[in-house]
């Protein structure tokens, strides 16, 4: 007996794949899952290379759902009426909001606001999931970043996620609804789209093996971000949601890592010297890119006794190998 509606916006993204498998795996949980885009044979693909079976698959539902449409969320929720919302709506990627900053923006805030109507017009949701964005902080210039760390944010993406991030605070206020923003640092998998960095980097690298490139080209090799697995990072949403809180969570694991050590770490793995192939053009930096941003997870660990379990290299090396078998 299905016990546990969950509705995931944005389900066809890397974190919505892993958060419908972590779900899928209680068997008191039915989906539906929205995106914007047709829901295409990729997904349940990509399902089936994250091993959720075919009984587990009768308990997902997709739709393809224009959130900034309020009439399409607001008939989702209605006829599904979900007890637990997960809201990872967001544009393909910082440098695409950068590139159109009015639509990415409105993608972000629209929907939002549009799916906050719509669960306030049906109030049986017990838990409200928000994925909120290190994007948001600025440099921590030699320090760990929390939850009481300042935002300063620096391109449209993470204007537009810091809006949703303050309106559900506000939310829990004037509603007292159990919202949760969990601020996501980097987190990657096999499943991220090639325009990110870890995935230039591993394309390269093989076309590089394989005499199809030369070299590969960055902006940086200094500059050091915090890199998890999602698989953690669905981990905490599902087990965040579930406690029906109304707080702000870091989510991130800790420890900082540079340009040059994943670059190190793939072309290590396909037998090669990087240093023989690599070429640093600053330009194709964004402006005030900051150096570094590193989580400091002190609180999610201590009240939710949650902590990244996956490993960088491992991190890495499913990502090459799932590009191995595509090619």
């Amino acid at each position: 007996m299905i016990k546990k509606k969950a509705l995931i916006t944005g389900i066809t993204g890397q974190s919505g794949l892993f958060l419908t498998r972590e779900l899928l795996k209680d068997k008191d949980y039915e989906i539906v899952g929205t995106s914007r885009n047709k829901i295409t044979k990729i997904f349940y693909e990509k399902l089936n290379y994250l091993n959720v079976n075919a009984d587990e698959l009768t308990r997902l539902n997709t739709i393809e759902c224009n959130l900034s449409d309020p009439k399409d969320i607001s008939s989702v929720i209605n006829s599904f009426k979900p007890n637990y919302v997960y809201n990872l709506i967001g544009p393909g990627s910082v440098s695409e909001s950068i590139k159109f900053p009015n639509e990415s923006s409105a993608a972000i805030t629209n929907s939002f606001n549009n799916l906050v109507n719509g669960l306030i017009e049906n109030k049986n949701f017990s838990s409200f999931f928000q994925s909120s964005s290190s994007e948001m902080f600025a440099d921590g210039k030699g320090k760990t970043l929390d939850e009481q760390s300042d935002f300063s944010p620096l391109t449209p993406y993470a204007e537009s996620k810091m809006y949703c991030h303050n309106l559900s605070r506000e939310l829990r206020k004037k509603f007292e609804w159990k919202i949760t923003c969990g601020i996501l640092f980097n987190h990657e998998s096999e499943f991220r789209p090639d325009n990110y960095l870890i995935m230039k980097i591993i394309n390269t690298a093989i076309d590089i093996k394989n005499g199809n490139s030369k070299s590969l080209t960055v902006g940086s090799l200094d500059l050091i971000r915090d890199w998890g697995y999602v698989g953690d990072v669905a981990s905490a949403m599902k087990k965040i949601n579930e406690n029906n809180l109304s707080t702000d969570y870091v989510v991130g694991t800790g420890i900082g890592r540079s340009i040059e050590d994943i670059i190190n770490l793939v072309f290590e793995y396909l037998n090669m010297d990087y240093k023989n192939y690599i070429s640093v053009n600053s330009s194709i930096l964004r402006d005030n890119e900051p150096l570094e941003i590193i989580s400091n997870p002190k609180k999610i660990k201590k009240e939710q006794n949650w902590e990244s379990v996956t490993k960088f290299e491992d991190t890495i090396m499913r990502s090459i190998k799932y590009k191995e078998i595509k090619v």
